[in-house]
């Protein structure tokens, strides 16, 4: 009975049923201590597990391996590492699970070289000693290096030693080295694509990610929750509605399991897509709904246009007494800045420290700069940002430029950029949006000035792209390209669009 509760949903009836064996006499053997220990484990129930690690003591099992697991992995799951190196330095007998159970312990704390120099110290190892330190070094201390000679060295790799070499890779970006990996393996699972795709979305790459997604699909795959949403996040960054829909719509046929979590970034790239109907009707439809659904719901409202719904959204988080974090404030004020709410937003603000405790971030100042600046009061955000607690950042300076430019404020924009200048910001973008709002305001000899700088000293602004959807198919176009395949019948059209402006 012990067993059965400690490998189901029910740990703390496998100790009460321990409870009762002792208080009825009954002695334990060597066979029920781990899975009593296991059970400690699940519940972190430190002093239980204590209490029955006397007992192992006094009544000598002690030398028994299977006992000796179990005291190791019930103090690690507690997290009192000390006494599991403890019973691991005392016991006379180890087996190999000890020693990858405490190498696991090591890693899981942070300690890579107390990992590694057990790692040499190991009289064998199998191929998930050799994972799990693949898994220390890539993921834990994002040293790939050492990963990947740890990889090249294994005398047999597995599965999950391929898997956790590519999500190294993914971890930290090398985004090519992961997907070379990927290429290379002799045998792919769904965790492999799954790291892949996500690797890819979180990265930048969302054209990569649903490539490789129907890929995926192509071959007989069927994707979990993680290569779905690495799929979904990729749709929200390419406004691919199209592909989103269908996703959702495979989801629903192959009866995929949508949580919250997928539920949430369904929502997401709806609302990214500008289709707010289906994201509404996805919140509406959430049993339960957490402080994130609610983020998403308010940001996407405000950044489409429906202020007032957003703040109506935020009013039914307080009527339900839902907490409130620093993303929530994050979220509403950025609704109030797309949706011109001014007065709205400079209230929530002030509220935020004063009413809910939450400490104003820059993130927050950032938003609080941009509500007043697109609603044209550019010294009002000014006296924000010099008046701020902490130092401002560049990209505080660079919402504020970006306002100069909207409203033709040459004074206060080369103010910003002396500002920016200070800062080393990325004074290329700097000093082409100077150039711009000069060239605006028809000061031509400053904007050719600033230009002839920028050639001088060989600044480099990196190239803009548009991303558009046709029939499911992602099309992107480059600033200035005239290599791609359809460059002509382009041009063609803008030369008729103008023609038709004229006349």
């Amino acid at each position: 009975m012990i067993k059965c509760y400690t490998q189901s949903s029910y740990p703390g009836k496998a100790l009460n049923f321990y409870v009762n064996m002792r208080s009825e006499s009954h002695l334990l053997d060597n066979y029920t201590y781990p899975f009593v220990l296991k059970a400690c484990g699940v519940l972190t129930g430190l002093v239980e597990g204590r209490e029955i690690h006397g007992e192992v003591v006094k009544r000598g099992f002690w030398s028994d391996v299977f006992v000796v697991n179990g005291l190791i992995g019930m103090y690690g799951k507690c997290g009192d590492m000390a006494s599991a190196r403890f019973v691991f330095d005392g016991s006379e007998i180890k087996d190999l699970v000890s020693w990858n159970m405490m190498l696991g312990l090591c890693v899981q704390s942070g300690d890579i070289g107390a990992a590694q120099k057990m790692f040499d110290e190991m009289p064998e190892k199998n191929v998930i000693s050799w994972s799990i330190m693949i898994d220390g070094f890539g993921k834990k201390v994002g040293d790939v290096t050492n990963a990947r000679v740890l990889f090249d060295c294994m005398p047999i790799k597995d599965m999950v030693s391929w898997n956790s070499m590519i999500d190294a890779y993914a971890k930290i970006g090398k985004v090519m080295a992961a997907r070379q990996l990927f290429d290379e393996m002799p045998e792919k699972n769904v965790i492999s694509w799954s790291i892949m795709i996500d690797g890819y979305a979180q990265h930048g790459k969302p054209k990569e990610a649903l490539n490789l997604f129907r890929q995926m699909l192509c071959q007989g795959g069927r994707p979990d929750m993680v290569s779905v949403m690495g799929a979904i996040s990729a749709c929200s960054q390419l406004g691919a509605l199209d592909q989103g829909r269908w996703i959702h719509m495979y989801m629903k046929r192959t009866k995929i399991t949508m949580d919250i979590l997928v539920q949430t970034a369904l929502m997401d790239m709806y609302m990214k897509c500008g289709s707010l109907d289906e994201a509404r009707r996805i919140f509406y439809s959430m049993p339960k709904k957490t402080v994130v659904s609610y983020n998403v719901m308010i940001v996407g409202l405000g950044i489409n246009g429906f202020g007032e719904e957003a703040l109506e959204c935020f009013a039914q988080m307080e009527r339900k007494g839902i907490p409130k974090d620093d993303l929530i404030f994050l979220g509403v004020l950025t609704a109030c800045s797309h949706a011109g709410l001014v007065t709205e937003g400079f209230h929530i603000f002030e509220r935020m420290k004063k009413d809910y405790r939450v400490e104003p971030k820059v993130e927050h100042y950032n938003c609080l700069v941009d509500l007043l600046a697109r609603a044209g009061q550019l010294e009002q955000a000014l006296n924000v940002i010099e008046s701020m607690p902490m130092r401002p950042n560049s990209a505080l300076w660079g919402t504020l430029l970006l306002a100069c430019r909207t409203h033709r404020n040459v004074a206060l924009a080369e103010f910003v950029v002396e500002r920016l200048v200070e800062l080393k910001a990325d004074n290329s973008g700097v000093y082409v949006l100077l150039s711009n709002i000069y060239a605006d305001v028809g000061m031509w000899d400053d904007a050719l000035r600033i230009r002839q700088l920028i050639r001088d000293r060989k600044m480099k602004k990196e190239t803009g792209s548009s991303v558009i959807e046709v029939d499911g198919n992602i099309k992107e176009f480059v600033s200035g390209e005239i290599n791609h395949v359809w460059s002509q019948e382009l041009h063609s059209i803008v030369q008729s669009f103008l023609r038709m402006s004229i006349s």
